[in-house]
């Protein structure tokens, strides 16, 4: 991996936009942070050397004026009240240097210069060392030699200031982390709200709330749900219409079909016939699925519920069992629950001649319906396809085993409805495993 890709891995955003918000302001803000402190620092840098260079000047010359007017012996006793925190002065010639001085040791040899006024030679030499370390050698009027050494230092640091550092990042964290909520906040509600989105139950409406272009898109995003909900109540509409004014023509060609001679063409005709009806009253049937909220949840016994499906279809020689179920009451829209399960029973009857129900609870606690058979299965690549409406697997287009391809797109649809889910597997000794979980 070239040294280019790696560091485009390394300076690569975060996946998530709280967390690219997050790093994008927190850096431009700590960012013009440091550049203030920076810059606050310098200034205070020049202004604290200009005022110790200031200083400087007059100190020396007036510590140097009161030495030469000293008598020698009295000399030594002044030295103390002399000294300062970045230089003191020493009688004798002091430590040898070398010349070469430094950018900031250069403007110090200056300053001691024009304080000496040009009345005494002053030479200033770099002593040799880790810290920066000057010495400056004047001789006095009578001959006498004065040194000043120099330990160049800036003005201490407040031991408050980093404190007040610490709290300032602290606060710039804590602001940038509550502007990042507030932008992200109405994604996470937009979010929330198109995935549950569902236009045939009464959900609760996005708040159209906020700043201006977040009312805006909440009240957008209602409008688009109102417009979803209408197309879906005009699609139930269409159908129902279209099958209304389908009967009639169907039922009078059934009737002049029956009433004409015996003849093979004659079966073919009727059976045509009834297959169209069929597919009209499984459409309109799919159509209404989607509203099968409307019906009013009640509690209902689920082992009697289950068992009542059960015996209405052996009551027509239809081999149905209820091997397992367990006792509970579960709140419901049953009629859609009949519906889910009735569609369930038949395609497992169409496929494999019988049907199981086992009733348990799964490990979240939640009901679990399924309907078992020993038929051939559905491959696994079309388990999730069955589902969609119109869909028919390869061994069920004959027409002994066809169907309009919406039974399990009706129990899915149903399923969303009522607040379950349907999930279909194929059993491992053979045939198919429809689960209808519920709550």
């Amino acid at each position: 991996m070239s040294f280019a890709s790696q560091m485009r891995r390394l300076l690569h955003l975060p996946r998530t936009l709280r967390s690219r918000l997050f790093l994008i302001l927190f850096a431009g803000l700590a960012a013009a942070h440091v550049l203030s402190f920076a810059v606050l620092f310098y200034e205070r840098t020049m202004s604290a050397k200009a005022t110790m260079y200031t200083t400087l000047e007059n100190d020396v010359a007036t510590s140097i004026a009161l030495l030469d007017r000293l008598p020698p012996q009295e000399r030594p006793q002044w030295l103390s009240m002399l000294d300062r925190r970045t230089y003191r002065y020493e009688i004798g010639t002091g430590l040898p240097g070398v010349p070469e001085l430094s950018p900031r040791a250069a403007e110090i040899a200056q300053a001691i210069n024009v304080a000496a006024g040009g009345r005494f030679p002053v030479k200033v030499e770099s002593i040799p060392g880790k810290r920066e370390h000057l010495q400056a050698h004047v001789t006095l009027n009578d001959g006498s030699p004065v040194t000043i050494d120099v330990l160049p230092a800036l003005m201490p640091l407040a031991t408050w200031l980093p404190y007040l550092l610490a709290a300032q990042l602290a606060l710039l964290v804590l602001c940038t982390w509550l502007a990042v909520q507030l932008a992200i906040k109405p994604l996470q509600r937009f979010a929330n709200a198109a995935e549950a989105l569902d236009p045939s139950r009464k959900a609760v409406r996005l708040e159209e709330t906020g700043p201006a272009e977040v009312a805006y898109a909440a009240s957008a995003f209602n409008a688009m749900r109102d417009r979803i909900a209408h197309y879906l109540q005009e699609r139930v509409q269409i159908l129902a219409a279209i099958s209304h004014d389908l009967q009639t023509p169907i039922t009078r060609m059934k009737l002049r079909a029956e009433m004409a001679e015996e003849s093979p063409e004659k079966h073919r005709l009727i059976n045509d016939l009834s297959e169209i009806e069929r597919l009209v009253r499984e459409g309109v049937a799919y159509a209404k699925s989607a509203h099968g909220d409307t019906e009013k949840p009640t509690r209902i016994d689920i082992a009697s519920f289950v068992e009542s499906i059960a015996f209405d279809y052996q009551d027509t020689g239809k081999a149905v069992a209820v091997p397992r179920t367990i006792p509970g009451v579960v709140v419901t829209r049953p009629h859609a629950l009949r519906r889910i399960l009735s569609n369930l029973i038949d395609n497992a009857l169409k496929f494999a001649g019988e049907a199981e129900i086992q009733v348990d609870r799964a490990a979240d606690g939640k009901l679990r319906i399924a309907v078992l058979d020993s038929g051939p299965g559905i491959p696994a690549d079309q388990l999730d396809a069955v589902l969609q409406p119109f869909y028919r697997v390869e061994q069920s287009r004959s027409r002994d085993t066809g169907g309009t391809g919406l039974g399990l797109a009706i129990a899915q649809q149903l399923s969303v409805a009522i607040g379950g889910s349907l999930h279909l597997a194929n059993r491992p000794g053979g045939g198919l495993a429809a689960e209808v979980t519920l709550g």
